[in-house]
């Protein structure tokens, strides 16, 4: 097996579960690229932006429950499950890096995956027979901090398994649906998101971590995009699985309500294979 590149995926509205848009069907081309380029991974460790904790925590359970983690939505979406199977084993190995690195980290036995992990999932694995170790994660670390807990985690890639960081390149639902108005999903896209979302890609591009990691100072717009952050973080914790200083490669792009951005990144020096296998 080809080492695995962390990705980091925009996982959008809990509605991307049954109205998949472009964003959904970007998911359901890249489980069989990842198969095709690497083979299938042998776990899946996610980190979510609706899995906070005050410090690293692995949801250690043998078998996951689905967690419809929302409100005032269409019954059908209550209804669908993605009751994966753990990966315990896997959490003895994720403890054993974060120890070695000085990391702390806590071990729960219970189960359970919120929409940021299941609702990408359904499209990319829709068989659900890939286990998913939850590793929660605290939204008061810094960009710095969350890429060296990403550093620590580096091993995994050569191992089979896939680490896949969930939350959004643009995440302001107020503006969204307040501030543009009618909140129409096909939306044109804003200025704001277009410059924050380019700025992101070249800069990913070029692996200017200095300015990724200082992203609050540095890109555009960045407080009308994030008026907080802790969708964007999960970002750092893939990219720093990927290496010292690995490129960041976006191998998708397209946005919802003309803001939210649906953006998928690739990390490493193998993000270029699976871009390839992607274009396939």
């Amino acid at each position: 097996m080809n080492p695995l590149p962390p990705l980091f995926l925009s996982h959008g509205s809990p509605m991307t579960a049954l109205e998949p848009g472009a964003a959904g069907e970007f998911f359901r081309r890249l489980g069989p690229a990842l198969d095709a380029a690497f083979g299938r991974p042998r776990a899946i460790l996610a980190i979510s932006a609706h899995s906070l904790t005050r410090e690293p925590v692995l949801v250690a359970g043998a078998r996951h429950e689905t967690i419809h983690d929302f409100g005032g939505f269409p019954e059908a979406l209550y209804r669908l499950r993605y009751d994966a199977p753990g990966a315990p084993e896997l959490a003895t190995r994720v403890q054993a890096l974060l120890a070695e690195a000085g990391m702390p980290v806590q071990r729960h036995e219970g189960g359970g995956l919120d929409h940021g992990v299941w609702t990408p999932l359904l499209h990319v694995y829709p068989a659900v027979d890939v286990p998913v170790l939850p590793l929660a994660w605290p939204p008061g670390w810094t960009p710095a901090q969350l890429f060296a807990l990403g550093r620590a985690l580096a091993p995994l890639a050569a191992e089979g398994v896939l680490v896949m960081a969930s939350g959004s390149i643009t995440h302001n639902l107020r503006r969204v649906f307040a501030a543009l108005g009618a909140g129409q999903v096909d939306a044109p896209a804003t200025p704001e998101s277009t410059a924050f979302r380019d700025w992101f890609a070249e800069r990913g591009a070029a692996a200017d971590w200095p300015a990724l990691l200082a992203w609050r100072s540095e890109a555009p717009h960045a407080a009308l995009m994030h008026p907080s952050d802790e969708h964007l973080l999960p970002f750092f914790v893939a990219a720093g699985a990927a290496g010292e200083a690995p490129v960041a490669r976006r191998v998708h792009a397209s946005l919802t309500y003309g803001d939210l951005g649906m953006d998928a990144y690739a990390f490493g020096p193998q993000s270029a294979r699976l871009a390839e296998a992607l274009a396939a």
